[in-house]
């Protein structure tokens, strides 16, 4: 019994963290859409593609682990897009106010990968998930960055 618990823990897991980077792959895309700045729609385009390869990545691990991977976002995530997309039309489309939702977005990222990170998981997974952890915080280092510049731009 011991063994199907800690199985379907990891299998969840792994899930949790397929729709985390579901989300940020939609998020970043719907960001990148709300920009006029071609440059950063690129560097958030291509932090959307690293999002998917995560997702993919993680969707292998689950199905080596026999379990049923995760195939779409988070309701939280379609709501937070959607934010989004309401505030981008009642603001414009400011890049500051674009960035600030990447990083609460990848501050999201960030408390889910901790999160997995503290459970007792097989050392295949945790390798994956401490790599990407890394790979999320540096992409919320760079947003950070990018959004500091976009408030110094405009003050």
């Amino acid at each position: 019994m011991k063994g199907t618990v800690m199985h379907n823990d990891v299998i969840s897991t792994l899930n949790d963290l397929i729709e985390t980077c579901k989300d940020g792959e939609e998020g970043f895309k719907s960001c990148a859409e709300d920009l006029g700045d071609s440059q950063l729609k690129q560097t958030l385009l291509a932090y959307a593609s690293n999002c998917s390869e995560s997702a993919r990545e993680l969707t292998a691990l689950v199905i080596a682990h026999g379990g049923e991977p995760e195939t779409k976002s988070s309701l939280a995530g379609t709501l937070h897009r959607r934010w989004i997309d309401i505030k981008s039309a009642v603001m414009g489309k400011d890049e500051k106010a674009v960035l600030n939702e990447c990083e609460r977005g990848e501050d999201v990222a960030k408390k889910s990968y901790r999160r997995a990170l503290e459970k007792d998981l097989p050392l295949d997974v945790k390798v994956v998930i401490e790599r990407q952890y890394q790979g999320v915080l540096k992409n919320h280092d760079a947003i950070k960055i990018l959004r500091d510049r976009a408030h110094a731009a405009t003050s």
